[in-house]
This record gives structure tokens, C-alpha cells and sequence, in this order.
């Protein structure tokens, strides 16, 4: 019967104070796929195994993300090794710049000395104490005493660019260290996640691919049913569901086992109504407006009894709208041992 349809064969007797509904019993359903493309090497679980949070349940195939991580940490050595080989750069660039620093001191303790004689000559010239050529190649001296100081300074120069040029490259070894680094961490996690887990406790429901196949990133392959989370959907008219809250009791019944009665708690209540399924039989009744309501059940209860715990049975849900109202004898507790 459809879900709302049991306004047409509603439980008699119940009193002003308990509605009814029926629905089907649900659980929170988890697709377990694989994170990124590959070929499934093993399923370690069959339909209808509990599996536990944590618990490896299939394998992806690992060959192409290991060839991937391997080539990455030949670059990653390759990396470190740019790094020695530009602080080597960086130190061999500083020796020759002390070098120039030497030989620019050299220079102008030359230039200073040939000042100093061309000062003389010029002095004994004027005086016609020595000839005025030796004056002249004195001054010459003393030219090719400051282009030689100008030059050791270029040196200098050439030597602070190319030290900043070695430490440059040694900065970009660092960032290329850095991102392979993070490739290959990459790499790892790509891999610890091709063992795919149960995210949480739970019954396999259904094998979505097998061994073998070749799943795209994002492929599902297994179906996991969360028997920690479930519920009934049921459907009520809109002159009652006003008086459902959150936490309101419920009762549950199963058409498999009629005997039993399953407390359970109002988690959910619809703002919005909506239209009677159509599969309602008459057109009055599929002109009522009806608000859903999701019955949860304990999750204590449910781990006492994971074993009995199905999913997809057909049931009823009664719903105490009157806090007053004492629940009749045959919606008692009864959850079996």
C-alpha cells in the first residue's frame, strides 16, 4: 500500500490522543567508491557482511600511483641535489668575490703610489730637476693605475651578481623540493585510499562492481547500509502532523513480525506538506495535503539487535499527538530478546 493510503484502512480504536501511519522501514545507505581511477584487484566482503568502521573491504589497483610516486622521488632527489649544487655555486662565487675585493685593494694601493711619483716628477719637471717625458709616463702610470682600480670594481660587481644568481637558483631548487615533496605526499594518500574502508559500522547491501573491472574516479563499488541510523517514513494529514514535534513518541509495527512493538522517536517532520501519493485510490483523499514524518529508532536498541535489524519491511508507525494519552496495552514495548 502506498504510503499515504492509511487514512483508508487507518487502525480503529486508537483514541483521539494516537494517529497512525504507514511506511517501510529505511536506513542511511553510504556508497563506497574509489577516489580515483583504476582497476579493483580484490573485494574482501561479500552482501550481507558487517563490516566495521575502518575495516579495508576492497582493493584498487596501486601500479600506476606507485610508477607515479617512484618517478617523483627520483625528482625529488634530483631537487635536493640542484640545491647542494647551488650552494656550492653561492660559496664558489663568494671566494672569487673576496678575491676581487683583494685585488681592487691591490689597485688602489697602486693608483696611490703612482699619484704619489707623478706628484714628484711633476714637481722636479717644473723645477728642471728631470725630464718632462719621465712626468709624462708617470701620468700615464697613474691613468692606467685608476682603469685598473675601475676594473677590479666590475669584478666586484660581476661577482655580487653572480652570487645572487646562485642563490636564486638555490631558492627554486627549495620550491621545486617543496612541491614534489607535496606530489609525492599526494601520491601517498592516493594510495593509503586505494584500500578502500567502511567509513562507518554497517552491513554490506549490494557488490556494485567485481574484481577486475575498471572503475572511473568517484565509481561505486560497494553499497553500505549505516544499521546505526533507522527509520520509518510514514505520511500524516495535515489536520494532525501540527501536533507532531520533534521527540514525539512513536510505535513501530512490522507486518513480518506483528508480535513485536519497537519504541521509536519523531526526528523529523516535514515544514513544507505535500500531495497524497497518487497511488491513493480516490481523488478525495489524493487532494489531501499530507507532511512526512520520519520515525527514528534508538541507536542502543538497534546495536542490541544488529542481527534482526532489516531493511525495505512494511509496517505501521503510531504517533502519540497527546502527551496525556497512555499508550494501549498492544503497543506496549515488546522488542524480543
Amino acid at each position: 500500500m502506498a504510503l499515504g493510503g492509511w487514512w483508508l484502512l487507518r487502525p480503529k480504536g486508537l483514541g483521539p490522543g494516537i494517529v497512525a501511519g504507514n511506511g517501510r522501514i529505511e536506513a542511511t545507505e553510504i556508497d563506497i567508491a574509489a577516489k580515483t581511477p583504476g582497476r579493483i584487484t580484490d573485494i574482501l566482503v561479500d552482501e550481507g557482511d558487517t563490516v566495521k568502521a575502518g575495516q579495508i573491504v576492497a582493493h584498487m589497483d596501486t601500479q600506476v600511483l606507485e610508477a607515479q610516486r617512484a618517478e617523483a622521488e627520483a625528482q625529488l632527489a634530483q631537487a635536493r641535489n640542484a640545491i647542494l649544487t647551488g650552494q656550492s655555486q653561492v660559496a664558489q662565487q663568494q671566494s672569487e668575490r673576496a678575491a676581487a675585493v683583494a685585488v681592487v685593494q691591490q689597485r688602489l694601493a697602486e693608483f696611490n703610489s703612482a699619484g704619489k711619483r707623478l706628484a714628484r716628477s711633476t714637481t722636479l719637471a717644473r723645477e728642471g730637476a728631470t725630464a718632462v717625458q719621465e712626468r709624462d709616463d708617470d701620468e700615464a702610470s697613474v691613468e692606467s693605475a685608476r682603469a685598473a682600480v675601475e676594473a677590479a670594481r666590475a669584478q666586484v660587481a660581476a661577482s655580487d651578481a653572480a652570487i645572487a644568481t646562485a642563490r636564486s637558483q638555490v631558492i627554486g631548487a627549495r620550491s621545486n623540493v617543496e612541491a614534489v615533496a607535496a606530489t609525492i605526499r599526494r601520491l601517498n594518500a592516493d594510495i593509503v585510499d586505494s584500500a578502500l574502508k567502511a567509513p562507518r559500522d554497517g552491513r554490506i547491501q549490494y557488490r556494485v562492481a567485481q574484481p577486475g573491472e575498471v572503475m572511473a574516479g568517484g565509481g561505486k563499488v560497494l553499497n553500505l547500509v549505516d544499521l546505526s541510523d533507522v527509520y520509518m517514513t510514514f505520511f500524516l494529514p495535515e489536520t494532525v502532523a501540527g501536533r507532531v514535534g520533534l521527540g514525539s513518541e512513536i510505535r513501530i509495527t512490522l507486518d513480518a513480525a506483528p508480535g513485536y512493538v519497537i519504541p521509536a522517536k519523531a526526528s523529523f517532520v516535514a515544514d513544507v506538506a505535500q500531495f497524497t501519493p497518487k497511488t491513493v485510490e480516490t481523488a478525495s483523499e489524493r487532494q489531501k495535503l499530507m507532511f512526512r514524518v520520519k520515525a527514528r529508532i534508538a541507536p542502543e536498541l538497534l546495536r542490541e539487535h544488529i542481527k534482526q535489524v532489516k531493511t525495505g519491511l512494511p509496517g505501521m508507525a503510531y504517533v502519540k499527538v497527546d502527551p496525556k494519552v497512555e499508550w494501549p496495552a498492544k503497543l506496549a514495548v515488546n522488542v524480543g530478546r
